[in-house]
Formats: structure tokens, sequence, C-alpha cells
């Protein structure tokens, strides 16, 4: 299917690894010029000279995200390279490394987290959504997570920022739909990463596996200690960027303030 996207400007955060990288050469291969972001520069340009290499055209901005004037600094680094910003996809984020209960939780844990994922994306597209309102098209997606409406006992920290992430999605929806621009949030569900395939390989040798194992082998030792996917595996990087990719076209005109989980039948809410 052709998304149509050929000379879409796209800026996606956290995007030197990942889900993020993902994304950014699914966008790439639809022809779209992508922004890679991230804050080590060495590991966004290994990413987009692979994008130019493969015949896409990528630049890089780097800047953390939770430091207003390193904000405004790579808004305008990205601008001044590609000109007005189509496609805002806001995945940098994550849980951190602290595992907090109820009983040890900190609030500087939370306001991290909130910081970290809610008030960066924040930061990032109320510079560049005037621009996309003027023009009356654009697109601003944002990489939640099942643990916002699947909460698990530890990490709330994590769960109620994607939480806050999916109400602020439906907000703006609402608020620039009549300017052209459409918001959705994507929510991941067990996809296979860097850092899952090593949580599977870890638990599969305590129940009688080779670390080194073929994957299939490892998937159906492991997945059901993690979670009951009715699908029965893992959803891959290359799905998940798919269904963003098809967000960010124009062919998604009409969906706007979605939550679409992509994790093969594991939510039960509708």
């Amino acid at each position: 299917m052709h998304l149509h996207l050929k000379g879409k400007k796209a800026l996606v955060t956290g995007s030197s690894k990942g889900i993020g990288e993902a994304i950014a050469r699914k966008l790439a291969s639809e022809e779209a010029i992508v922004i890679v972001h991230g804050r080590d520069r060495s590991q966004a340009e290994r990413v987009a000279n692979d994008i130019v290499a493969q015949g896409g055209r990528a630049h890089v901005v780097i800047g953390d995200l939770t430091q207003d004037d390193e904000v405004e600094s790579l808004v305008k680094q990205a601008e001044a390279l590609v000109g007005t910003i189509d496609i805002l996809v806001n995945n940098a984020g994550g849980s951190g490394g602290t595992v907090e209960t109820w009983t040890t939780a900190q609030a500087a844990t939370w306001a991290s987290a909130f910081d970290r994922n809610v008030i960066a994306a924040v930061r990032i597209t109320t510079r560049l959504l005037p621009n996309m309102q003027e023009a009356k098209w654009g697109r601003v997606i944002n990489i939640s997570s099942l643990a916002a409406t699947m909460t698990p006992p530890t990490r709330a920290d994590y769960s109620a920022a994607k939480a806050a992430m999916n109400a602020m999605t439906a907000s703006m929806a609402k608020a620039v739909a009549a300017d052209g621009v459409t918001v959705n949030a994507v929510s991941p569900g067990t996809i296979r990463s860097e850092v899952l395939d090593g949580a599977f390989r870890q638990a599969a040798t305590q129940h009688g596996l080779e670390k080194d194992a073929p994957w299939e082998e490892i998937e159906r030792v492991a997945l059901p200690l993690f979670a009951q996917v009715p699908l029965g595996r893992v959803g891959t990087l290359d799905e998940l960027a798919d269904a963003i990719t098809f967000l960010a076209s124009p062919l998604a005109g009409y969906i706007t303030g979605v939550n679409l989980r992509i994790d093969g039948g594991l939510s039960p809410v509708l």
C-alpha cells in the first residue's frame, strides 16, 4: 500500500534505538524525510546514516527533552534542516530504572516519570503544533503503553504517566481537529525488543533451555511466564512501526483521538 508520505517531514523522538529507530526507518522507507532524535549523537548518526545508505532521507538532532532550552534548540535545528515538521512521533520516555512499590514510592520518582514521558511530549508538541495548524495538516502520535490501562502492582508512576498521555491525546485531538491535525496514541503490548529478548532468554534458561536456543523455542517457553497473549506470540518492531506509519499518513485522515493497542489481543478493554 502506498501511504503517500513522500516529502513529509517527520520528527521521531528517541529514535536512536529500539521502537523509535524502527519507526524512523519505516517512515523513511515510505519516502518521508526523517529527523532522528536522541541524546547520544553517535547512536543517532548510526541510524540516520544507515537510512541514507538505503536510499532514504534523514537528519539528526540531539537534545534532552526534559530541558526547555534543549528542546527549543533541537526544534530550531530540525526546522533549519527541513522546514516545518508535518509529523511528530512522541516516542521518547520510558519507565526509568527504579522499581517502586506503594510502600517505597517516592514523589521524586513520580515527578521524573511525568517529566520524562508527559511533560517532555508537551514541551516539543506545543512548539511544533502551531505550524501544523497553520498548514492545515499534521500528525501527532504519542507512544503510550498497555500499562496505562492494564496497570501492574509496581511502577505505578509509569502507568500513571502513560494514562496521562492518553488523556492528553484525547484532549489535543479535539482541540486541533478543525485545523486538519490528527492526534492519536499507540499502546504497544509485548513487542520483541533487545530488552525483551534478553528477559525472555534469561527466563527460558531457568526452564531448561540454552540461552542461544532458537527464538521460537525461547518464545514458546517464556511468553506464558510474562503475558497471556491470545495470538500466542510477541509482536515485532516492524508490526508496531507499520501501524504507526499508517497513522502518520494521509490515509488515516479520519482517525483521531484513538488509543490503538498493538498487543495481540492481550488487553480486555474495548
